[in-house]
């Protein structure tokens, strides 16, 4: 009598085959037959036309603070991801002396719009080393598996204090023993790996850049090795791609450091990789440079979204005219009250005679327009732009979307896509076997962006619709192919002896409603938030987690460890 079968369903067991129809059989926290006649069970979940894949491995999130009050990991929970990799672009918690607690949650702010007033009062900030502070994530329950890198910005600060923001900044060999000893006791702690940050984007609140940014290649190099005398663990990135001028040696000489880290190390280096209008081409170029890069030693990862990253505009939070006057008669107001303003006569003629008249619509062609009738479709046709919206009933952009705030009650939202802009890209991309699917930001920009729902859009859109890939080889990209980077061997397959991470879903009905912005987090602050539907059930290590969208009270999620 197992715990647990799964029947009827159409297997895709995350190596790439595509489906088999067979049950899966359960006992505690593993598979332990998976084919026909698996036997009798306490329970069975009938998966008859429903797929039944591996646990989703999101490789790239900042849920590290999250997880303390939210212990099930939403939005992430509601998108079938049953493992989850913290700490990334070098931003994490610990190391951290006694005092220094509120740099590091302003840091994390500043760069990743996790409100820094959450992280100070829902973190109990009891902790020094990062092997402490894994120690006390794995004290608690949780309803997701996860591992977390050691950041660059902590251990550079730790170490060098203030001094490590200052561009030009070197460690005395002192202060880089130190950042060795910090690196070498996460990862004897069980780091998954060490994560930095070289991006100019990533700024603190005093305006320098985050710890770590300028670091030279001794330092990086000397901090990289650490994993190679464990062999184990990843090294992971966000590059400086960007900046002034042409891109071209820019992408040049970060490759070049990130491969010579990985060379040092022997271990795996993924990083951050987007296209942007600005600078078309480099995206490739950075692949070209993967690729010789590659062939001389290094093992270099780029990984990639499934949807244009973009900054979303709601009427419960920020709209894009919130800056103009006269806009601030909603200022402070709940949603409803903010319709129903927006609706009076009177306030409405003023806002639109304050506007830009016809004038303003190029500047609205990239906010493109997301209803509740259709869902949260992230493909940036042109025809959903607000601008075509205005021009389809000839008026102006300020009242085209105080029309449409009127006729969905105030849950249309606008997305602007900042990075990926371009679908025919992401196509390309997404195809590359240099390439890999991550780069989700789970849990960060929390008020500004929600990608956490990326798979659900990437099985809907990329593989149910669009037909890219087979399902076997789009559910590869979001189980097998991430776990067997991380190492993580008893996770993202569907076979026997593999730990019972496993999703039942129907492609056919997976869908995303709209985001929807709450106050949930510590100390009153809001974020964006969104569900999915689609998914039956989702199982961590054999335990029924989530089930038709719902937490079932489970939490049998564990600290992962790389091989």
């Amino acid at each position: 009598m197992h715990d647990l079968v799964i029947s009827g369903g159409m297997v895709v067991d995350g190596s790439g085959a595509e489906p088999r129809r067979a049950d899966v059989a359960i006992d505690g926290d593993t598979i332990v037959a998976v084919g026909a006649d698996v036997g009798a069970a306490r329970r069975t979940i009938d998966a008859t036309d429903r797929l039944v894949t591996p646990g989703f491995v999101d490789v790239h999130t900042h849920l590290d603070a999250q997880l303390a009050w939210d212990p099930i990991g939403t939005s992430t929970c509601w998108h079938g991801v049953t493992s989850v990799v913290i700490g990334n672009c070098g931003m994490t918690f610990a190391p951290v002396r006694d005092g220094e607690a509120p740099f590091l949650a302003r840091a994390m702010e500043a760069v990743e719009d996790i409100p820094a007033d959450s992280i100070l009062a829902g973190l109990p900030w009891n902790w020094n080393t990062h092997g402490e502070y894994l120690q006390w994530l794995a004290s608690e329950p949780k309803g997701l598996n996860f591992a977390g890198f050691v950041g660059h910005g902590a251990v550079r600060y730790y170490a060098m204090g203030d001094r490590s923001l200052d561009a030009g900044a070197e460690p005395t060999d002192e202060e880089l023993a130190v950042m060795v000893d910090l690196v070498d006791e996460a990862m004897r702690a069980g780091a998954v790996g060490f994560s930095t940050s070289r991006t100019g984007r990533h700024v603190t609140f005093d305006g320098r850049n985050v710890p770590g940014t300028w670091a030279g290649e001794r330092e990086l190099v000397a901090l990289a090795s650490v994993l190679g005398r464990h062999g184990r663990g990843v090294l992971g990135c966000a590059p400086r791609f960007d900046g002034e001028g042409p891109g071209l040696e820019r992408a040049r000489s970060e490759v070049a450091i990130m491969a010579a880290m990985s060379r040092a190390s022997g271990r795996p280096f993924t990083f951050n990789l987007t296209s942007v209008h600005a600078d078309p081409q480099q995206w490739r170029q950075v692949l070209d440079f993967v690729s010789e890069a590659n062939a001389g030693g290094a093992n270099l990862r780029p990984q990639t979204t499934s949807r244009s990253i973009g900054v979303i505009f709601s009427l419960a939070h920020k709209t894009p005219f919130d800056n103009r006057t006269g806009w601030e008669v909603i200022a402070g107001r709940t949603l409803e009250e903010r319709v129903a303003i927006l609706r009076d006569p009177s306030v409405r003629a003023d806002l639109i005679a304050r506007g830009d008249g016809r004038r303003g619509l190029e500047g609205t062609r990239e906010y493109f327009v997301l209803t509740p009738a259709r869902g949260a479709r992230y493909d940036s046709r042109p025809e959903d732009s607000l601008a075509a919206h205005a021009e389809r009933a000839g008026t102006t952009a300020v009242e085209a979307y105080l029309d449409l705030v009127d006729a969905t009650d105030g849950q249309v939202i606008l997305n602007w896509p900042i990075l990926n802009q371009d679908f025919t890209v992401i196509d390309q991309m997404l195809t590359d076997p240099r390439m890999m699917l991550g780069l989700a930001d789970s849990g960060a920009h929390v008020g500004q962006i929600l990608d956490a729902s990326q798979p659900t859009f990437f099985l809907s859109y990329w593989i149910r619709e669009r037909g890219l890939m087979s399902i076997g080889e789009g559910v590869h990209q979001l189980t097998g192919r991430p776990a067997e980077l991380f190492g993580f061997t008893d996770r993202g397959r569907l076979a026997v002896g593999a730990r019972a991470d496993i999703n039942v879903f129907s492609l056919e009905e997976l869908s995303l409603p709209l985001p929807t912005f709450q106050r949930d987090f510590p100390a009153g602050a809001g974020r964006f938030v969104q569900r999915s539907q689609g998914y039956d059930a989702t199982i961590v290590n054999g335990s029924v987690f989530m089930e038709r969208g719902e937490h079932t009270g489970a939490m049998a999620g564990r600290p992962l460890l790389a091989s």
